[in-house]
């Protein structure tokens, strides 16, 4: 249940926030600031006591009424005003109103600033002098310019010196054009609109192969001697109606449209090799798909080579949430092969038919709107963008922004190079006339003018200045995640779960599944067996979720995405830990800590047999910097193979203390010898920390 602030309070009451805040601490509360929350119980402590103190106040002040209640001197007969001496005559006065003799204490206004205000800003918004809050912020040890970013830690404390209550935005988790707005079309103005397709799977599974034999098979519908080039989306016909494919394979292109609010696909094909089956990348493509809520055709790939089994095939996908329609399922699959073009006109043939039961419909007649799907600069043409619209119809002169980019449409191209003078909803071209690249990923529209397009474009540019200064850390929104799971009468906590077998994934799945409370729940949205990944990173930041790994670490590049994007990594080597730790999250708690440093990485590239020393490994630092005496781990592929100390650390035969990124060195670890090239290194720290 959400908590009652102090100054909700005050104001309902009709008190200053001040004295409900002191009020809250005499009866034993933990409150520091206006801006502190109470729970129901506690917010109804504190107005009982002010209700009661009313009451008090009320029958003493009746007392005090009857006690003055005499004759005045004009009253007494036996007194004339005559009589009373000049000195002690009351001394006329204007009649004062009820009103000015116990005027209601103000409330203070809340005045809500963005997340990173400066000193500058925020002593803008509660209306008192820079110099002030800077002078407030150095006798608080906190000395700050006034361009400099105001110390979260200090707005509230420096509000309440000033009687002002400040709330503070959150910051956004992408800091990013915004999402595609809603429209309230009217039904007589939407009209059919081909489907947008994107093509996923595994590496090598023929995602690129499938989409040029789709091509191919459509040559008729272009004029001979065409040129095709890529532009990252094309169309093609079938039984007349038009078919719209991202030609930018993979669940990287489509994750990142879907992390800036644009969700242009509406059918994934999800190709899986008949000989090889569903893989860990194929896995990963469901979980973006199904977080996506699109629909889903499996194509299953490479039929006609020996080995393939589709049985087997569809066998797994039921272990991934995905039931055939051969098995009374739902989920439609294909046999096709992209090399020979087996099967691709009944692929077609599905897509077409999901595409009339879904109706996908669209407003042609109003302004343009849609994803800018790739963008480049090319030598010739200047800063191009491939979009799609998906609502309006896009026309020569039209003026256009995206995100921080914008300009005026100059020319439009098909994947044929032909020119084109408008383009309708679920069509791609290629746009030039912009005055910058703009971002893929990112929505465009069409605007009045040019002006307003670069006066947007300057906005959200200003906008992302600021917001890239103020992205939280895992740990703030790890924070928050759990402020939301404590206060909320319906929390989800999502997780992204990854393994080093099988037999420990599924006994995770499964012990999570069994963790509960009332009001909450746990969701997986995506569970594989690997080390931690950029994919997983990137997924997290979409669905908002907490990446949980067993016996397993992320590499450099998804540390360091992590890092940037806020995503929290929890990483286990005893399965008790981590099922105890998410039934505390679920709860809105956590225990104290011990929070892992990652000091360095290294890289083997040799192994050494040295006499009565054992195995050293030949490594090349490639992060940080590798400690004598530190705690490592050795991985493989991600997987922990050992988890230990560093017992010899060695350059040019000479013992070191510290060997820093970009040199090479012999590292031995304790009491382990089952060293092999391309493992990692992995020397950290270990610190705890105490969490609420």
């Amino acid at each position: 249940m959400a908590k009652e602030r102090i100054y909700e309070i005050a104001r309902r009451l009709g008190r200053e926030s001040k004295e409900v805040l002191e009020r809250a601490q005499e009866l034993g509360l933990d409150v520091k600031t206006a801006s502190s929350g109470l729970t129901e119980e506690d917010a109804q402590l504190v107005t009982l006591s002010f209700e009661e103190e009313s009451a008090d106040k009320q029958a003493t002040e009746k007392q005090t009424t009857q006690a003055e209640e005499a004759p005045t001197p004009q009253e007494r007969p036996e007194q004339a005003e005559s009589e009373v001496p000049e000195a002690e005559r009351p001394e006329e006065t204007e009649p004062v109103a009820a009103s000015e003799v116990e005027a209601a204490p103000e409330t203070p206004a809340v005045v809500t600033v963005p997340a990173g205000v400066t000193v500058e800003g925020f002593a803008e918004a509660i209306g008192v002098p820079t110099g002030e809050v800077v002078k407030a912020l150095l006798l608080m040890g906190e000395p700050a310019a006034a361009q400099a970013p105001m110390p979260e830690e200090a707005i509230d404390l420096v509000a309440e010196q000033f009687d002002a209550v400040v709330e503070v935005e959150a910051p956004s988790e992408q800091p990013a054009a915004p999402e595609l707005p809603t429209f309230d079309d009217r039904p007589e103005d939407l009209q059919p609109r081909p489907p947008v397709v994107t093509v996923m799977g595994h590496v090598d599974h023929g995602k690129t192969t499938l989409l040029d034999q789709i091509r191919k098979t459509n040559v008729v519908a272009r004029e001979a001697g065409g040129i095709t080039q890529h532009i990252g989306a094309y169309q093609v016909t079938w039984n007349g109606r038009k078919i719209t494919f991202i030609d930018t394979p993979g669940h990287e292109a489509f994750t990142a449209m879907r992390a800036r609010g644009a969700n242009v696909t509406d059918i994934v094909i999800l190709v899986v090799a008949a000989d090889d089956g569903v893989m860990p990348q194929t896995v990963e493509a469901i979980s973006h798909a199904k977080a996506a809520g699109v629909e889903i055709i499996v194509a299953i790939n490479k039929v006609d080579l020996p080995g393939a089994d589709p049985a087997r095939v569809r066998t797994q996908l039921t272990e991934h949430g995905l039931i055939p329609e051969e098995f009374g399922g739902e989920t439609v699959t294909v046999e096709v092969s992209a090399a020979t073009g087996q099967g691709i006109d009944q692929l077609l043939e599905m897509i077409d038919l999901i595409a009339q039961v879904n109706e996908y419909k669209a407003n042609p007649k109003a302004p343009a709107s849609g994803v800018v799907v790739e963008s480049q600069l090319d030598k010739g043409r200047g800063p191009v963008a491939t979009v799609i619209v998906r609502r309006g119809t896009l026309r020569r002169g039209d003026a256009i922004v995206s995100g921080a980019a914008s300009g005026r449409v100059r020319a439009m191209l098909d994947e044929n190079n032909q020119q084109l003078k408008e383009v309708p909803p679920g069509t791609p071209a290629l746009i030039m006339g912009w005055d910058t690249v703009p971002t893929a990923g990112d929505p465009f529209e069409v605007v009045a003018s040019e002006k307003e397009a670069r006066a947007k474009a300057q906005a959200v540019e200003n906008e992302l200045r600021k917001e890239k200064a103020v992205i939280p850390t895992a740990l703030e929104r790890l924070e928050q995640l759990l402020e939301s799971l404590r206060t909320q009468d319906e929390a989800e906590l999502r997780l992204i779960v990854k393994t080093d077998t099988h037999g420990s994934l599924e006994a995770v799945k499964e012990s999570i599944g069994k963790i509960g409370r009332e009001g909450g729940r746990i969701t997986i949205i995506h569970a594989a067996v690997g080390g931690i990944s950029e994919n997983d990173v990137a997924l997290a930041e979409v669905t908002e979720s907490i990446i949980v790994g067993f016996n397993v670490r992320p590499d450099g590049k998804a540390r360091k995405a992590a890092e940037q994007k806020g995503i929290e990594i929890r990483t286990y080597r005893v399965i008790y830990e981590l099922l105890d730790e998410i039934e505390q999250m679920l709860v809105g708690r956590l225990a104290p800590e011990e929070v892992e440093r990652v000091l360095g990485t290294a890289e083997v590239r040799a192994v050494f047999k040295v006499p009565r020393v054992g195995t050293v490994a030949g490594c090349y630092v490639t992060e940080g910097e590798i400690v004598r005496g530190a705690n490592a781990r050795l991985l493989r592929q991600g997987v922990v193979v050992y988890d230990g100390k560093i017992s010899s650390l060695r350059r040019f035969k000479e013992d070191v203390r510290t060997v820093a990124s970009g040199f090479e060195c012999g590292i031995g670890l304790e009491n382990f010898n089952d060293v092999k090239e391309g493992d990692v290194i992995e020397a950290y720290q270990v610190a705890e920390v105490a969490r609420q």
